[in-house]
């Protein structure tokens, strides 16, 4: 009996041991089935924006900023300018100087050059087959096409569409309006210009002017700085150990195609980049009164958003000391052949004087020659074509409605 009762025991301990053997075994064999799924590797989220980035600012970056957030990949459409003439006007940058401004932004991963103005139903096809775009995002401002019906229309109806939320503070308006106090001097055709330019790029509220009216009068900035914003520009890291620093500075105002080449230029001389921002006083003391357009903060953003800048030093100094070399383990300082203020070297108190002696210094050939007066007097120059293109338009209005007064025979 005895025996009897040990292999019973026996028998119960090893069926108990096969069943939560058993047990184990299946409960890992679901575990690892569960847990394959996510080691696959899954199709990444592409999400499409896109726009004209015409005279292209922190607001337009902040925009692929959020909406590079919404998934994996951001693949961004660039309009073109012949899509541009004909719903607002002539751009004041070209499609080439766009594209180089757009590639350069760091939340950016594709670029699909001559977008159309508005998403038609073929293109959007092609968004969805040919580049895999799960979503279509667009700013919580309307874009209204000249019919009066909404560019995103086909998006939302298909529910692809998601919205993102405007940076408040900053307008194409505004800096129109920041420019023309560089030439008002210059100009003839009083406030009436004045007001139809800021119509032709005008994308939000009227703000009110430095002399404290609403009308056509200088804008000043409203945009208020905050360090949350400077974070989620910001790269977050610094240079290696044994890093090769590259140091550029300038005034870099109205961030444009020029600044992003000679950025891509000093990059490639070093490991990282480091980018001086003057500070508005400076830029004042060097290039006039009216100078800078964008603040301190807002020129700063603009070169943080490119992927070229690694870092910036917000209020740099104007002359390059050996204790600020020193302090940043400067390896190299570069400087372009392109810009307002090269006559520096002709002055006795050259800002440059350290790096040269210390045998770190390198001029830069630049690859555009574009600076900030050159996208001022194309701001003029668009506004005398768009005043030529509303004239003719006028024009041909009145003989339409000429003739068709004659033919009925009012």
């Amino acid at each position: 009996m005895g025996s009897e009762g040990e292999n019973g025991q026996l028998s119960s301990r090893i069926l108990a041991s096969w069943l939560i053997g058993g047990l184990v075994i299946g409960l890992s064999l679901l575990g690892l089935n569960f847990a394959l799924p996510k080691n696959r590797k899954k199709r990444p989220i592409r999400v499409y924006m896109d726009g004209c980035f015409d005279m292209m600012h922190y607001g337009h970056c902040n925009a692929l900023r959020q909406a590079r957030a919404l998934g994996d990949q951001l693949v961004v459409g660039v309009v073109s300018d012949a899509e541009i003439i004909a719903n607002k006007g002539p751009p004041v940058t070209p499609l080439s100087e766009r594209m180089i401004m757009v590639s350069a932004v760091k939340w950016v991963d594709e670029v699909i050059p001559d977008a159309p103005y508005a998403i038609t139903e073929d293109f959007m096809r092609k968004l969805f087959d040919e580049y895999n775009i799960d979503y279509i995002i667009h700013g919580d401002d309307p874009c209204i096409l000249p019919d009066g019906t909404d560019a995103y229309a086909l998006a939302k109806k298909v529910g692809r569409y998601k919205q993102i939320k405007r940076t408040e503070g900053v307008s194409s308006t505004d800096i129109v309006g920041r420019m023309l106090l560089c030439v008002r001097e210059r100009s003839t055709g009083g406030s009436h210009n004045h007001s139809s330019l800021q119509r032709q790029f005008s994308h939000g509220h009227s703000h009110k002017s430095e002399d404290g009216g609403s009308g056509s009068g200088t804008r000043i900035s409203h945009f208020l700085p905050t360090s949350r914003r400077i974070v989620q520009f910001s790269n977050g890291k610094g240079p290696g150990q044994d890093a090769r620093i590259v140091y550029i500075d300038g005034a870099f105002d109205l961030f444009h195609a020029g600044h992003v080449e000679i950025l891509r230029l000093a990059r490639g001389l070093g490991d990282f980049l480091l980018v001086g921002i003057h500070t508005d006083q400076t830029v004042s003391a060097n290039r006039g009164a009216h100078r800078p357009i964008m603040n301190l903060h807002e020129r700063s953003l603009s070169v943080l958003a490119c992927r070229y800048a690694d870092e910036v030093i917000i209020g740099a100094p104007y002359e390059v000391s050996k204790d600020m070399i020193t302090t940043f383990n400067i390896s190299l300082v570069v400087h372009g052949t392109v810009a307002e203020d090269n006559d520096f070297q002709k002055e006795k108190r050259n800002p440059y004087s350290v790096p040269i002696s210390l045998g770190i210094s390198k001029i830069l050939e630049s690859p555009l020659d574009i600076t900030t007066s050159t996208i001022i007097k194309r701001i003029v120059s668009n506004h005398e074509a768009y005043q030529r293109r509303n004239e003719k338009k006028a024009e041909s209005e009145r003989r339409y409605y000429e003739d068709k007064s004659f033919v009925s025979g009012d």
